[in-house]
């Protein structure tokens, strides 16, 4: 029986659904679990495509049954358990082998373990893989880091079952070492900015305006028909129109309000401020989340503190509120957008990764969760400008902006004065009146750190004068 041409150890519901996926795409390939119970049940209900998977209960019999130089995808929970079944495999691999981390791994990790294999002649790839369940099954968006010639091993497999768009496979090479696992972390940073302030207009929806579930989800589907067509508008308007089987209560009513988090939306926030570069959105997403979390603790605060006095919500014009808060969400995607991939733009800079923007926008337009109809034009502005210090400044969506942040800035000025919070909608407009402002306020920062604590600053007029007439307040 011939080789298998990849194989993959880690059979959970991901693991898996890329298997079957694997398989479907005419692919022979061996699996290995841990618990050999698992990998007999995967096999006996693989049905059809039972003949392309060869089950294996030993990692000697796994790595024997693939194709030198073996690649071998590991799809199992990030960090320590990963070295661990690196570490378990070694003994059995040849020069040349390739081993696959496809999990959500901190790209630090990934380029640690780069080094780890330098010199063994064995090597690596971080893989990001994008999509959920139904992306791994039938075709995900996929971010590879590592060398050119290890993925050119691979290269077949990949874009055979990476989702497609217009034909083309939503799979690329990015870079060496950490540049795959690196671009998969922001995708996911602009992924929680873009849930957030999703959940943000829903909440001016449902405790602005009062509207039900049934008609908010009403409210998305028109949009999702529109220019903010994307899966997670797509969902939302699912999600709000779904009912609860137990209650028959609109189900999102009937689901506690407290968000979890796994990790990659922080670590997008934290590589943001090692670099230096504003991911406000993101920044905002992530500590609404934490705050979500403290659900005991905002109960009690309600009870001391109560919502602001604020009164009814008044709106004029529902239908023109209702149109604000549309093009008040296309602008907010937008910032979180730039600021993605202007964090995407640091990295490339200081790790010597060469990221191709354009390429990232269109392997993002399918299978990924925050797959949406603007990534096209991201596409075309990053081609057209490839260089361009951010995306706002694009002729496309320098445009866009302008046509939509004056709805922004009327949306979180209703909000706020409602006493609704819209944190990452607000930093969203923040970011935007920052930017855009040639003078901005930092010389009264630097003029106080010079004050108290004689750090200098540089003048407007270039004069070869770098401290202030502070006299014995310095250092006080």
């Amino acid at each position: 029986m011939s080789q298998a041409e990849i194989g993959l150890i880690g059979l959970g519901v991901m693991g898996a659904n890329l298997a079957l996926n694997i398989a479907e795409k005419g692919h022979r390939i061996a699996v290995f679990n841990r618990t050999v119970e698992t990998t007999r049940k995967f096999h006996a209900d693989s049905g059809d495509l039972k003949s392309r998977i060869v089950p294996c209960e030993t990692i000697e019999e796994f790595v024997a049954a693939i194709r030198p130089p073996r690649p071998i995808i590991i799809m199992i929970k990030a960090g320590e358990a990963v070295d661990q079944q690196m570490e378990a495999l070694k003994p059995y691999l040849a020069r040349g082998d390739i081993m696959i981390d496809a999990g959500n791994a901190n790209f630090r990790d990934t380029m640690r373990r780069f080094g780890v294999l330098k010199d063994t002649g064995l090597t690596f790839i971080g893989m990001g893989v994008s999509g959920g369940e139904e992306g791994a099954r039938h075709g995900p968006s996929i971010m590879v880091g590592g060398t050119e010639e290890s993925y050119a091993r691979v290269e077949e497999v990949l874009t055979s079952i990476a989702a497609k768009y217009d034909g083309e496979p939503c799979v690329a090479w990015l870079g060496e070492n950490g540049a795959g696992h690196f671009v998969k972390t922001i995708h996911n940073g602009i992924e929680y900015a873009d849930m957030q302030m999703i959940a943000e207009i829903y909440g001016i929806l449902r405790d602005g305006l009062k509207m039900t579930a049934e008609e908010i989800g009403e409210v998305f589907g028109t949009w999702n028909r529109g220019r903010l067509n994307s899966y997670l508008i797509e969902i939302t308007e699912k999600v709000l129109k779904a009912t609860d089987p137990l209650t028959g209560n609109p189900m999102v009513d009937m689901i506690l309000d407290k968000a979890g988090q796994k990790g990659t939306g922080k670590w997008s926030a934290i590589e943001a401020q090692t670099m230096g570069v504003p991911a406000t959105g993101i920044e905002a997403a992530v500590a609404a989340r934490s705050i979500s979390s403290m659900k005991e603790e905002r109960e009690a605060a309600e009870r001391i503190l109560g919502l602001p006095p604020v009164g009814e919500f008044q709106v004029a014009d529902k239908a023109a509120f209702i149109t604000d808060l549309e093009n008040a969400l296309l602008a907010a995607k937008i910032g979180a957008y730039a600021q993605g991939f202007s964090v995407m733009a640091a990295a490339s800079k200081e790790f010597g990764w060469n990221l191709p923007m354009p390429t990232i926008a269109r392997i993002w337009r399918a299978g990924c969760i925050i797959r949406s109809q603007f990534l096209d034009e991201i596409t075309s502005a990053f081609t057209k400008a490839p260089d361009a210090a951010n995306l706002i400044v694009t002729p496309a969506f320098a445009a866009m902006v302008k046509e939509t942040d004056g709805a922004l800035r009327r949306i979180v000025s209703a909000a706020v004065l409602g006493g609704l919070p819209v944190p990452a909608l607000a930093s969203a407009l923040g970011y935007f009146d920052s930017y855009r402002r040639g003078r901005g306020t930092a010389n009264v920062i630097q003029a106080q750190r010079d004050f108290f604590g004689a750090h200098g600053f540089d003048r407007i007029d270039g004069a070869d004068s770098h401290h202030g007439p502070w006299g014995s307040g310095l250092n006080g």
